[in-house]
């Protein structure tokens, strides 16, 4: 009855859209918009019509990139300028007031395409009645107030978050939702059609990336699935953790990795563990503004996505911020024996895109210092209420990363080298990395100092471990959670670490920060800027600042250092420098490539009591900070749900030096390279590039 009445409010919803369409009935400025508007929501009906009849699984290669083209046409870069969805053009066009709302409706209705595809037709009706109620608003005497508009948003943004939020928290826990998974393990792979069946923005990247690994050979696939999955399962056992418990994984991946995917969704299954694909967030509700957490395919508009990503200002305010707890809490509830056979995620990431230079637009929308408090406070009381479902302390995960062809022309021979970096020599690594260790554990502090240009000069404390026979100050890292291996990290204590941390250009998410500047002072952040934001020979520091904040810190004025590791993978940095691509690799790359600094929480969140052994058998001991340990108080104040990392790269680093408290000094790496006695191996792949 209830999916009857919802068809019915849809189906007179696209009556009167269909009316819109021809009407003249809003003042003339205003009728190119709505015009617009209503043509896609017109596409999307007739997107549901065909799923509905079966014939949009039916698609030709050239019918799917057709249809994918005419849904996202209107925010690809050649056609943004003129689009409502860019705040700016919105702006122009409708005026200020108007502008900032109604292009902030248009890129919530673009979520439409995904509704679509995927059969949602309540998310459909929330977008129609939306759009309708405002263009009656419209159709006036006189025109609304600004804040008439915006009320209408807000309370369809309220009114339906029981709906919209608790879809997402559904779709990340529950297995039965398998739209992604009936594509992945039902379609031929060898036809790129199924590609356009996902709902996705699929670029010509996609279609090259599945077609390349059609062209590996079944023994390959299998390799890179088994590294994937092997890590995961064997992050369990690392952390001391029972998987036995669990009952699902979540698969977040890039579209075009479908035959890797394939293969380790039959892997997991032997685990007994079942495969959920959670698309990445499409209303602005359930967006990060950090960045995205899903199976997604490359951005139709890296500008379009920054502009909109803050849109949740149209609406966040204390009371919604009470009313999305609540919704979470209940949708958590309702979803607690899912929320509790969930495992954790197991993540693909792509390198290779070229960088991205952000604009920052005046007419998109921004929190105000208010709002970014509402929004922190939103993550610091949502924290508690997922753990609690899905405590920390009993999951775990795994993340891999491969290139793509973006990459340029080497895009084959770098994919190979990859391969190789992602399963190198586990007891190798292991051993070497134990060396730098039992150094490390006698020393006070460690001093990291830069050469060159980079002024990085960095004193990190090392917390005290009471029983050196039993414990350890940093964890040996190789191939389980994060791959490829080659790290040794710890929590630092944060009294007494100071400095200055200095990298020339790091890719963190879709931005590459170029003279990136941090200041440490006790620990924690004083400082940070960047020279991303350059007119007329002038940096704008201030732009650069506010970009770190929503990029790496995530809205937060100041974090913590929540990590200091020693990267110990010298033949990805050879690779790095062979194809002259270091500026392109991903985080989880090159933090493995020299010394790399992690502002946020420690790598123990929410499982620091979770006692955590190296192979050695020593406990890993420094699990907390002066911040973490906090939660035994008020756990508000413990977690900042954010952890960064930032690396120097080899050729940037002078001096890594572990201080022992009667003031010597152990050089672990001088003039980037290893000198510590039994690394000899290390340096090898540095001489032969």
């Amino acid at each position: 009855m209830e999916q009857d009445l919802i068809r019915e409010r849809y189906d007179l919803s696209m009556a009167r859209i269909q009316e819109i369409l021809t009407e003249e009935t809003v003042p003339e400025n205003y009728r190119d918009y709505f015009r617009k508007v209503t043509e896609f929501i017109i596409q999307c009906g007739e997107v549901l019509k065909a799923k509905e009849d079966g014939s949009l699984d039916q698609m030709t290669l050239e019918e799917g990139r057709t249809l994918n083209h005419k849904l996202y046409a209107d925010v690809l870069p050649e056609n943004y300028e003129t689009s409502y969805t860019n705040p700016a053009y919105a702006v122009k066009t409708l005026g200020e007031e108007y502008g900032k709302l109604l292009s902030y409706l248009y890129a919530e209705i673009r979520g439409d395409i995904i509704y679509a595809f995927e059969g949602r037709v309540l998310d459909l009706v929330i977008g129609n009645e939306a759009l309708i109620e405002i263009y009656n608003l419209f159709e006036g005497e006189t025109l609304p107030a600004a804040k008439e508009i915006k009320d209408v948003l807000y309370w369809s943004a309220s009114d339906y978050c029981d709906v919209t939020l608790t879809y997402r928290v559904q779709e990340g826990v529950d297995p039965k939702l398998d739209f992604a998974k009936k594509i992945i393990m039902e379609s031929d792979l060898s036809d790129l059609s199924y590609l356009y069946r996902f709902g996705a923005y699929i670029s010509p990247e996609e279609e090259k990336t599945a077609a390349f690994l059609n062209s590996l050979p079944e023994e390959e696939i299998r390799k890179m699935a088994d590294t994937y999955t092997d890590g995961y399962i064997r992050g369990f056992e690392v952390m001391g953790r029972d998987l036995s418990k669990k009952k699902t994984v979540s698969v977040r991946y890039p579209i075009g990795f479908e035959r890797m995917v394939r293969q380790a969704v039959k892997n997991f299954e032997a685990a007994g563990l079942s495969v959920i694909f959670c698309r990445s967030a499409v209303g602005s509700i359930n967006r990060n503004p950090a960045g995205h957490g899903g199976y997604a395919s490359s951005s139709p508009n890296r500008q379009y996505d920054y502009d909109h990503r803050y849109d949740s200002a149209v609406y966040m305010d204390k009371a919604f911020r009470d009313r999305k707890i609540g919704v979470l809490k209940t949708a958590y509830e309702q979803y607690k024996e899912d929320a509790a056979a969930y495992a954790g995620p197991a993540v693909i990431e792509t390198f290779g895109e070229p960088g991205f230079e952000p604009v920052n637009k005046p007419e998109a929308w921004a929190f105000t210092e208010k709002q970014q408090n509402l929004y922190l406070e939103y993550r610091n009381l949502s924290m508690p209420v997922v753990n609690e479902y899905i405590p920390g302390d009993e999951t775990s995960f795994t993340i891999i990363a491969f290139p793509v062809p973006a990459i340029g022309e080497l895009f084959p021979e770098i994919f190979k080298e990859t391969i190789r970096i992602n399963t190198l020599d586990y007891e190798l690594y292991r051993d070497m990395q134990q060396k730098i260790i039992d150094v490390l554990d006698t020393a006070e502090y460690v001093e990291i100092t830069g050469k060159g240009e980079n002024q990085t000069n960095m004193q990190v404390q090392l917390a005290a471990i009471s029983n050196p026979e039993k414990q350890t100050k940093f964890e040996n890292c190789v191939a389980d959670v994060n791959i490829p291996l080659g790290e040794v990290f710890t929590s630092p204590k944060l009294a007494g670490t100071n400095g200055i941390l200095n990298v020339g250009t790091v890719y963190i998410g879709d931005i590459q920060y170029r003279n990136l500047r941090m200041e440490f002072k006790d620990g924690r952040v004083v400082s940070a800027v960047c020279d991303n934001f350059v007119e007329n020979g002038v940096i704008d520091q201030e732009a650069g600042h506010r970009l770190i904040v929503q990029g790496i810190m995530n809205g937060h004025e100041t974090l913590p250092l929540g990590e200091f590791a020693i990267g110990t993978n010298t033949t990805a940095y050879a690779m790095a420098e062979k194809f002259g691509i270091l500026d392109r690799l991903p985080i989880l790359i090159v933090e493995k490539m020299g010394p790399h600094f992690a502002v946020g929480d420690t790598c123990y969140s929410w499982s620091e009591d979770s006692p955590m052994y190296n192979p050695d058998g020593k406990e890993m001991s420094a699990r907390d900070n002066e911040v973490s340990i906090l939660r035994k108080e008020d756990v508000s104040k413990a977690y900042f749900g954010v952890h960064t990392d930032i690396t120097i790269p080899y050729k940037e680093l002078e001096r890594i030096s572990a201080v022992h408290t009667d003031g010597t000094k152990t050089d672990i790496i001088l003039d980037g390279r290893f000198v510590l006695a039994g690394l000899d191996e290390l340096n090898r792949p540095l001489d032969e590039k």
